[in-house]
């Protein structure tokens, strides 16, 4: 036979979980056409694997790549960590379905709750749509390296059909909710894969407004969900109100509506560092409803949930002080100049926050769930090397501490805040999570929060830090490649992919398992209008593989752009 691909001799990991074997892959027409030891044909590209693993493409359930897909033919950092698919839309937030008149509005949203800077949306987003099944046909138009497929945003379907009312967040009206019913019905049967929903107190716009879906009732969640089931079925993505801690109210409601209308559900669970573990309630309730038919998901991420802080980034633990704000717009030689004079030291040491600022700057003064980032980046650091910690060591205040380490490295040091899931100073809670059957991964937001997190790269730290590197609680390479693949691929609906089997479609990664490392965050000035954003790149892949095509050789992209928009769930392939 005569393929597109052979992958040679390699430690196939198929995506089931199952033991791997030594064998061969072979592509035709961007779809594995067989498997096995010593394949017999002749191929046009031909790659040795041996001594390297053989995986299926990642696929990440929670990115928001919504304007990235639209001025970017790179997905980055996602499409640096071995993802192949990424959904978008999460959190209810995004740019369609929008009239003219509310771009302005949808800017605000995005901008606030994504840490997106609105001059790049600005300048970056066409706006050639309207509806939502213009903006799929928006991102079908744009060639790029990974599969996308997108989830129908609450915020913006409200603001759509109820205007000013939908932005002040004023109950829906019987018109109102069978106009989202229709416009839902009409997204999904347009290829969208549901649609998201946020409660979350610090999603805020950057006007520092809650989000228009932020309180919608019960019956717009009914009226949207029965839409999607009209459309064809779909994925319910939520996020319930973290900081509150108590999730029963509000996924009751979801849930209930899901087992109603007969869908699945996904939402973000997070770990409180102390206190009640309000997740254990929240775990009860899907344990529950699992019992009774359901089909939920509690989505997890696989490190502290944080932020990541510097002088260069969007937050510090400076940035609300006036007197450091005289000197913020500097160029960052001139800043660390000024920083470093006695007099400058002392009167920003000894200045008092502003009470404006960003809705996540609570945390940057979290001082014993704050350390240093280095490089390669430890993201489950001891307790012992906290700003707080280091400072009680030194003799000196938190402030003093977190002051002289944002001046290594001439300015370019970074903290990490660790806002989440790091209970106790460890990741072990989260070790017990990732195994359970009713937990998928997710939540890393590539293409947001562009200058605070950079956590695309989780599915590089799942095969370094839980696969070989920490001491206890570690994953085989069987369980991580299966968090990372077969099962997101299940809760998105998209059964054509996350597996290596004959029939599947061919998204694959050739990792060298001895070399992988991840790398510190880097700054970036490559969005539009010069526009900042936190990048991430990793060691070890040695090919990924986007529907047959190799779109990056050891790190270094390709030209090929075999990335398409994803219309719609996908059935398993029938052979």
């Amino acid at each position: 036979m005569t393929f597109d691909l052979l992958i040679r001799n390699g430690t196939i990991v198929d995506g089931s979980g199952g033991e791997p074997v030594v064998g061969d892959v072979a592509v035709r027409d961007g779809i594995i056409v067989g498997i096995g030891a010593g394949l017999d044909g002749d191929a046009d590209r031909v790659i040795d694997a041996t001594g390297l693993l053989i995986t299926p493409g990642f696929v990440d359930l929670h990115t928001h790549y919504d304007g990235q897909a639209i001025w970017s033919d790179r997905l980055t950092p996602s499409s640096a960590h071995g993802v192949t698919t990424a959904v978008m839309g999460n959190c209810g937030v995004g740019f369609a379905p929008c009239r003219p008149e509310d771009h302005d509005v949808l800017v605000d949203v995005m901008a606030g709750v994504e840490d997106i800077p609105g001059v790049v949306m600005v300048d970056g987003l066409p706006w050639h749509w309207e509806t939502f099944p213009e903006f799929l046909d928006a991102l079908e138009s744009r060639p790029r390296d990974i599969d996308v497929a997108a989830l129908l945003p609450h915020s913006p379907l409200r603001v759509y059909v109820m205007g000013r009312r939908g932005v002040e967040r004023e109950p829906a009206t019987t018109e109102d909710l069978d106009l989202m019913r229709k416009l839902a019905e009409e997204a999904v049967r347009a290829g969208a894969l549901g649609f998201a929903s946020s409660r979350f107190t610090l999603h805020k716009t950057e006007s520092g407004r809650p989000i228009p879906s932020y309180d919608a009732d019960r019956s717009e969640i009914e009226a949207i969900a029965r839409g999607v089931e009209a459309g064809g079925g779909g994925l319910i993505q939520f996020v319930p109100d973290l900081v509150a801690g108590d999730y029963e109210p509000v996924l009751r409601t979801v849930f209930d509506v899901a087992a109603e209308v007969g869908l699945p559900v996904t939402f973000t669970l997070a770990i409180g560092n102390a206190g009640e573990p309000f997740f254990l309630d929240a775990l009860t309730m899907v344990e529950k409803a699992n019992a009774n038919g359901g089909d939920i998901t509690a989505q997890i991420f696989p490190r502290p949930i944080g932020l990541v802080l510097g002088l260069e980034l969007s937050g510090n633990p400076f940035v609300m002080y006036p007197s450091f704000r005289e000197i913020a717009a500097l160029p960052l030689a001139e800043k660390v100049a000024e920083m470093r004079k006695p007099e400058v030291r002392q009167r920003i040491l000894g200045d008092k926050p502003a009470s404006d600022g960003h809705p996540l700057m609570f945390a940057a003064q979290a001082w014993d769930y704050m350390f240093p980032l280095t490089d390669p980046p430890n993201y489950e650091p001891a307790p012992s090397d906290s700003i707080g910690a280091r400072a009680r060591a030194r003799g000196v205040s938190p402030l003093e501490e977190a002051y002289d380490r944002l001046l290594d490295d001439d300015g370019h040091a970074m903290l990490l805040v660790t806002l989440a899931n790091f209970r106790d100073g460890s990741l072990d809670t989260v070790a017990d999570l990732i195994r359970r059957d009713d937990v998928v991964l997710g939540l890393g937001d590539g293409g947001a929060h562009y200058g605070m997190i950079c956590d695309a790269s989780f599915p590089t730290y799942m095969l370094t830090h839980w696969v070989r590197d920490r001491p206890t609680g570690r994953l085989s390479i069987p369980e991580a490649v299966r968090e990372l693949t077969s099962v997101p691929a299940r809760v998105a609906g998209l059964h054509d992919r996350g597996r290596i089997a004959v029939g599947y479609k061919a998204d694959l990664n050739v990792i060298d398992p001895d070399a992988i490392r991840l790398h510190r965050p880097v700054i970036r000035r490559d969005l539009p209008a010069g526009g900042r954003r936190l990048d991430q790149t990793a060691d070890g892949y040695v090919a990924t593989v986007v529907s047959g095509a190799v779109i990056a050789e050891n790190g270094i992209p390709t030209d090929a752009r075999p990335g398409r928009l994803i219309r719609g769930r996908r059935p398993v392939p029938q052979v």
